[in-house]
């Protein structure tokens, strides 16, 4: 055909040519239109397009959602490109915000660390103070209470000092009340005292209130004395002339507040002469003042002086128990009522226990017959699961538990030699205060038992070597209500345990304080040792390591013409407890390891008594 080139040949034609053209324009178009055509009404080569009809004018201004760039690529709006300028901007803020609170945190941290000084040291240490000579003296008062409000109870003593008369036209007191800082054994303060101390007891007369400790120091004689636990010194001192012709029989005792002036009172013993000649004498706790007139009551017996004590009832009711060689009662609204010589009671000695009154004698009298059968020590024991407490007593045929709420006994336990006040804790699983005793069995041999508080059966026993005489033993309890039980003696030879008898390794004049504990029954664990005799113990609590220290008055040995010299010694347990010598007292099934003790010592958390009174 002319004007038509073939194909095979590449011949020009014109009329492919034309529909070529045409083919391209529609392709080119459709491009156009697929990509999003006219934009803004705007051509994509800028040119303005020319509209068709009216739809197409007004539809012209309307953005399309699918607007592109010329290069193809889809045009945010610029509504959205502030939004994100704006959300880079609080992402920028909040991070240097976090940067700044931890750079600040970081730095507070070093201050605390650099310049705020932590918890000294010598909380968990021992410390051990010589107080020089002590010049004579029998009794070995010790206390602990916290004077100086730095959480750690300090301690407490009186001594007599060696060379207590005028030298070179200087008198000296005779004797001298000391406090000591729990801290590290430093002197808070001295006071002198007019005669040997018998008793020293440190207390909040004022309860529920923010008062400052005060410390009741009775005397030999006639000295009954307050002093400001936090100064040393004296509040008030018991005129002596209100005593007449008698001597303060026992230390002071707590009562209620029967003034009603807002502080609890005291009640003292006085003793005549003669046995029979015995006196009340009631005392302001805020003033030292008698509370009325002596109280006289006449009682025969035979045996140490027991009390007085203060016993409260579940109802409220208080009674007051003394006697010689036996337990006697009497109420406390009865001794204010001829103290006071009128018939108007104040509220808190208006209560009566039924179970106590049905006790008096056929002829009313005012004494109470509570227990009469060679006694020889009294003390309270908490009753498990109530807010009263239960009356152990020590005899010369054994022990016996007397419930406090109607006086009948609990359980009895024959055994003689007790002569040392049993030590109360917890040894058993059963919740219930349980005993540990130390009695004489033979020449230089003690036996150290523990009695079930709820049957009175002996639950484990123990012959140790030990010399010296009446040996102070205490508890600590723990989070787990158990108790540790710490006792003296001497040392224990644990190559060849033997449940009967072990031999001494060492001199009697080197004396060990050994710790029990109910979970492992068959170790004791060696804490310390010391020379001379040790006349008192205390433990006291560290509430904020959960921590117990042992705080000993120990008299050294004496050489000729010298006196002994009085040291005074504190102990951290859970250090001790890391440090001790295992003891193995018998062999156990499995064995027990070292590696496995120190593990469970190292969790052992103390917390005050609970069955204190």
């Amino acid at each position: 055909m002319k004007g038509k080139k073939s194909p095979d040949l590449g011949e020009y034609d014109p009329l492919t040519q034309a529909d070529s053209d045409e083919s391209e324009d529609d392709l080119v178009l459709n491009l156009q239109q697929k990509n999003g055509g006219v934009k803004n009404g705007k051509s994509p080569l800028g040119e303005a397009p020319e509209p068709d009809s009216d739809a197409e004018v007004a539809g012209a201004g309307k953005p399309r959602l699918s607007e592109v760039t010329p290069e193809g690529y889809p045009l945010e709006p610029l509504g959205a490109l502030e939004q994100k300028a704006a959300s880079s901007v609080v992402s920028c803020v909040r991070t240097s915000v976090f940067l700044l609170m931890l750079v600040v945190s970081m730095v507070l941290v070093l201050v605390c660390a650099f310049l705020i000084p932590c918890p000294p040291r010598d909380l968990h240490s021992t410390w051990s103070r010589h107080l020089g000579p002590q010049g004579g003296g029998d009794l070995s008062p010790l206390d602990l209470a916290d004077v100086n409000g730095d959480g750690l109870r300090d301690v407490l003593l009186s001594f007599v000092p060696a060379g207590n008369g005028s030298a070179a036209g200087v008198s000296r007191p005779p004797a001298v009340l000391v406090c000591l800082s729990g801290m590290n054994g430093s002197t808070l303060w001295s006071s002198p005292l007019p005669e040997e101390a018998r008793d020293i007891t440190c207390l909040d007369l004022t309860p529920g209130n923010m008062a400052k400790t005060v410390c009741l120091v009775t005397g030999t004689h006639k000295m009954l004395s307050a002093f400001n636990g936090t100064s040393g010194k004296a509040m008030w001192t018991l005129n002596p002339n209100y005593l007449s012709n008698g001597t303060l029989a026992a230390p002071a005792v707590v009562l209620p507040d029967v003034d009603e002036d807002g502080v609890r009172d005291l009640a003292v013993l006085a003793i005549g002469e003669l046995q029979p000649d015995l006196c009340f004498l009631l005392v302001s706790g805020r003033t030292g003042s008698p509370v009325g007139r002596p109280v006289k009551y006449n009682i025969v017996g035979v045996g140490n002086l027991i009390g007085p004590q203060v016993y409260i009832t579940t109802s409220g009711a208080a009674y007051i128990l003394f006697g010689f060689g036996n337990i006697q009662a009497v109420a406390l609204r009865d001794i204010f009522v001829q103290a006071q010589n009128r018939d108007s009671l104040p509220p808190s000695l208006q209560i009566e226990e039924p179970e106590w009154e049905k006790r008096r004698s056929v002829n009313l009298s005012e004494l109470i017959d509570v227990y009469s059968d060679g006694v020889e020590l009294l003390q309270m024991v908490k009753a498990p699961d109530s807010n009263s407490s239960n009356l152990l007593i020590t005899t010369t045929q054994g022990l016996v538990l007397l419930r406090g709420q109607n006086l009948t006994p609990s359980w009895v336990l024959g055994l003689q030699g007790l002569h040392s006040q049993p030590t109360p804790g917890y040894f058993t699983d059963d919740e219930t205060i349980d005993f540990l005793l130390q009695i004489p069995n033979g020449v230089g041999m003690k036996k150290v038992m523990v009695v079930d508080g709820d049957s009175g059966l002996v639950t484990w026993s123990y012959s140790i070597p030990c010399h010296m005489k009446e040996t102070p033993a205490t508890s600590a309890a723990t989070v787990e209500q158990k108790s540790v039980f710490l006792f003296w003696a001497e040392g224990l030879s644990a190559a060849s345990p033997n449940p009967d008898v072990v031999l001494g390794t060492e001199p009697p004049s080197l004396h060990h304080l050994y710790l029990l504990h109910p979970t492992f029954p068959s170790i004791l664990l060696d804490l310390a040792n010391a020379t001379g005799t040790v006349t008192a113990s205390e433990v006291g609590i560290n509430d904020l390591w959960k921590d117990a220290f042992y705080v000993t008055r120990t008299t050294g040995p004496s050489s000729e013409g010298h006196p002994a010299p009085l040291v005074v010694s504190k102990l951290s347990l859970r250090w001790a407890l890391m440090e001790g010598q295992m003891v193995q007292l018998e062999e156990t099934t499995p064995k027990i390891g070292r590696g496995e003790l120190r593990r469970f010592l190292s969790r052992i958390k103390f917390v005050d008594s609970p069955y204190q009174i």
